[in-house]
């Protein structure tokens, strides 16, 4: 109780000097966010040692037999300075109007989620992943689609840190679900409302994922996404956020991915192996634009897959 009682001021004062924080960025010119988060994240790279050497280590995985040792280091920072930059921007984009932000942000590919077509019912699941400003995936185009717009997140250990970013993300009209605590009001509110649901589907998914290569190499890849989509019947897309240029983002948005067969459900394999080629395309088409701090591959930390004529695990 001692330690429980402890903990409340300093959660109440993390809380508010978040918060403070939050707002002295939400002050400031989008522009002037963008240039401050690049600096802040270059000067990440410069003490962050850890997540510099994950970085340099993923990246030489996969691009070590293409690219120098100077073009991996350049890689490596820039990649830190666009975390820095995209964080900020996604805490000023939170407090900005619809009308502002669609004049940084632009779709393409809206029309492949077929909305108006009441034979693939009212829900849509997205596989998007840590692309540029992903913050704004729940922003755009939400005015011209007739769904709620919804996504998980996982809770930071600190409340009251984390109390702060919820208010935050509460104030996009975004539906948030703790992946480790709310699966249930997830599921009642698929039945509830006309959902966008999009399910972070590009890091590690621990001992519980599906081998799959990623990027050439073998990865734990989660399966929510083709579940969802499956047990929903409802089609299945991938999404991806470019950065044009500091403060702008792209959002699009891919064909549908099959989830059926004549012969029956795909193979939840064979759906998220579709997801991860796509995903694959985007890392490779601007490399800096995705999170490489993070230990993605990890080898035999992953499940086998079953086999499954359901196409469900």
């Amino acid at each position: 109780m001692r330690n429980r009682e402890s903990g409340l001021p300093m959660n109440w004062l993390l809380y508010w000097i978040t918060r403070l924080a939050i707002a002295g960025v939400q002050a400031l010119p989008l522009n002037l966010v963008a240039w401050l988060g690049r600096r802040c994240g270059g000067l990440a790279c410069r003490l962050d040692a850890r997540h510099r050497r994950v970085a340099h280590r993923n990246l030489t995985l996969i691009f070590g037999g293409e690219k120098s040792p100077a073009e991996i280091h350049a890689l490596v920072r820039e990649n830190f300075q666009r975390i820095g930059e995209s964080f900020a921007c996604g805490l000023k984009t939170a407090a900005m109007s619809d009308q502002a932000l669609a004049r940084r942000t632009e779709a393409v590919g809206v029309e492949h989620l077929r909305a108006d077509d009441p034979s693939l019912g009212r829900n849509r699941v997205l596989a998007i992943g840590h692309f540029g400003n992903f913050e704004v995936y729940a922003r755009v185009g939400r005015n011209q689609l007739p769904f709620r717009y919804a996504t998980t997140y996982r809770a930071l250990n600190v409340p009251g840190v984390n109390r702060a970013f919820q208010e935050l993300r509460d104030r996009t009209g975004c539906l948030f679900f703790e992946r480790r605590s709310e699966a249930g009001r997830l599921r009642r509110a698929m039945t509830e409302h006309p959902l966008m649901i999009g399910f972070l589907s590009d890091q590690h998914a621990g001992g519980k994922g599906l081998p799959l290569p990623f990027l050439g190499h073998i990865a734990s890849t989660t399966s929510a996404p083709a579940v969802f989509a499956a047990r929903y019947k409802c089609p299945l897309h991938a999404a991806v956020c470019y950065r044009t240029r500091p403060g702008h983002w792209r959002i699009e948005v891919s064909e549908a991915i099959p989830i059926e067969t004549p012969a029956g459900p795909r193979p939840v394999e064979d759906v998220m192996r579709d997801v991860n080629r796509i995903l694959e395309a985007a890392v490779r088409r601007d490399p800096a634009n995705w999170f490489w701090v993070h230990r993605r591959w990890r080898p035999g930390v992953h499940r086998r897959p079953k086999p499954a004529a359901t196409g469900l695990p």
